[in-house]
């Protein structure tokens, strides 16, 4: 028996499509059914490694995990990572294909699709049920020649179509009637219904512009889902940075006087900054993204997040003074972490002669850590299962060194770090998808309040975690944060995926969805 489609598509960028298929995920994997998501092309530069060493979009790694299976690259097979205004760098399932301009890659196109129509053919040959997502809209009239994601991808699936808008920005009606009405009529006729998004306020308000709507496109509005920021979900990509819960003034709904105050550089090319949001969970600990120097406060700990452009973003963080920042908080004993691009920027240099990533062979880093990087042109893309070094250096090395329990995450980088005399390696990983081996990752300063490692997903493990806030709570002589006051990574996804399904239920007509699934 071959699957079942439907199929999620938007009036626009963000209006919700991702977490609706995440939901629907959750929803029919409660059913008993197998679920897998799909996405044909997403362009992200939050991504994921899964068990074979592959790259895919970090959304349909949720979208996997809320249906209960292993997240795949046939899930979404084409990902593209910008790397500046004029391209971005094409991965198709899961391996890094080249660099491509948009003009290329439209150039590509029939390969792309070809691409695309496997991998679904391949997920529709083991599942009972695919929740495929659009991208953007279906009606950009200028891109819809090239389209491999939105309309094209429903017809080759023959998936209902649920079309979604966010009432909140205002104008969702006429977006949703302006949609239709650039569509051609073939495809006005896959779409079987409306799901209005992120609505605050009184349905029977509401009700009169839904019913005059429902009027106008002969279409049924499937569901008004209630605006809510308490159910979280890893995001997509870095547009949701500029929504109030990462905003630097924001705090994350927790209270100025929040005991730990952790910031993390917003870089121009951020990347996989979701490692991250286990952290504005946690108890008296306040999270906060910052592009400026004037918004860095006085915090306990500055985290450099990965990102696509590691040589860019540097200059770019010397330009408006956030590096000559860093340097100055971490000379005075504040607690500096780098991520993957992070971790190679707090270096004395990083070097590019083969101009892997950038035009510019050889930029000084912040001299933090006493290491040098290459940029290679392989990509390293790996599961990794590591362990304290043991031998890392100053106090913060020694508090982990009580961590004991194995560190799991992933690895995507170009370039290796070389360390240099008088520094001590961070971890020894002793897993790479799978296959066992010995071998050091990132760096510890000598003082031990400056630390790099390449492992993405190290602060979702709950001891490391656990470790990472009480050190920070013992040097401002705060009690430590007990272990059953610490959120549990993994029940707590689970818990947001479950509420995120009786939320989505309650709120949208599932007996209407599920005839137009079958």
């Amino acid at each position: 028996m071959q699957a079942k489609a439907i199929m999620i598509q938007g009036t626009g960028s963000d209006v919700g499509k991702s977490i609706l298929v995440c939901a629907l995920c959750r929803i029919f994997h409660q059913e008993g059914l197998r679920v897998a998501p799909f996405k044909a092309q997403n362009m992200s530069l939050n991504s994921y490694v899964t068990l074979d060493g592959k790259e895919m979009g970090r959304a349909q790694v949720a979208q996997a995990e809320a249906a209960g299976i292993q997240p795949a690259v046939e899930m979404n097979p084409i990902l593209l990572k910008p790397t500046g205004n004029n391209g971005s760098q094409v991965i198709t399932m899961g391996r890094p294909l080249r660099h491509m301009t948009a003009s290329e890659y439209y150039q590509n196109k029939n390969m792309m699709l070809d691409i695309a129509k496997k991998a679904y053919a391949r997920l529709k040959e083991q599942y009972d049920i695919i929740v495929i997502e659009g991208a953007g809209s279906p009606s950009e009239i200028n891109l819809k020649d090239n389209d491999i994601v939105n309309m094209k991808i429903a017809e080759i699936a023959d998936a209902p179509v649920l079309l979604m808008t966010d009432i909140d920005r205002g104008g969702a009606f006429a977006w949703i009637v302006g949609t239709l009405e650039l569509l051609t009529n073939e495809e006005r006729q896959r779409i079987c219904g409306i799901i209005i998004n992120k609505f605050r306020g009184d349905m029977e308000i509401l009700k009169p512009g839904v019913n005059m709507l429902e009027k106008k496109i002969n279409k049924p509005v499937l569901g008004v889902i209630p605006y809510f920021n308490d159910i979280r979900i890893d995001n997509e990509d870095s547009v949701c940075l500029e929504n109030n819960d990462y905003k630097s003034k924001s705090m994350n709904s927790k209270p100025d006087n929040a005991s730990i105050d952790i910031v993390v550089i917003r870089l121009p090319r951020i990347s996989n900054f979701t490692d991250f949001d286990i952290l504005k969970r946690e108890k008296d600990v306040r999270l906060r993204f910052v592009d400026s120097v004037k918004s860095l406060g006085k915090p306990d700990l500055i985290i450099l997040p990965g990102t696509k452009n590691t040589i860019g973003d540097l200059k770019a963080i010397k330009e408006n003074g956030i590096a000559d920042a860093i340097v100055n908080f971490a000379n005075e004993g504040t607690m500096v972490i780098g991520i993957c691009g992070g971790y190679q920027m707090l270096g004395n240099e990083i070097n590019d002669p083969e101009n892997a990533e950038s035009s510019i062979s050889q930029i000084d880093g912040l001299g933090l850590l006493n290491a040098i990087t290459f940029f290679k042109p392989e990509k390293n893309t790996y599961q990794i299962k590591a362990r304290m070094y043991k031998q890392a250096g100053g106090r913060a090395g020694n508090i982990f060194n009580n961590i004991n329990c194995d560190i799991t995450g992933y690895e995507i980088h170009m370039g290796e770090t070389k360390l240099l005399n008088g520094i001590s390696p961070f971890l020894r990983i002793i897993e790479r998808s799978g296959r066992n081996i010995s071998m050091v990752d990132g760096a510890v300063s000598n003082n031990g309040n400056v630390i790099g490692t390449y492992v993405h997903g190290i602060l979702d493990n709950d001891e490391f975690r656990l470790g990472l806030i009480n050190y920070l709570r013992e040097n401002k002589g705060i009690s430590p944060l007990l272990r059953d006051e610490l959120i549990i990574a993994k029940r707590e996804k689970e818990e947001q995926y479950n509420r995120l399904a009786d939320l989505v239920r309650k709120h949208i007509k599932m007996d209407m969805i599920y005839k137009f699934v079958n």
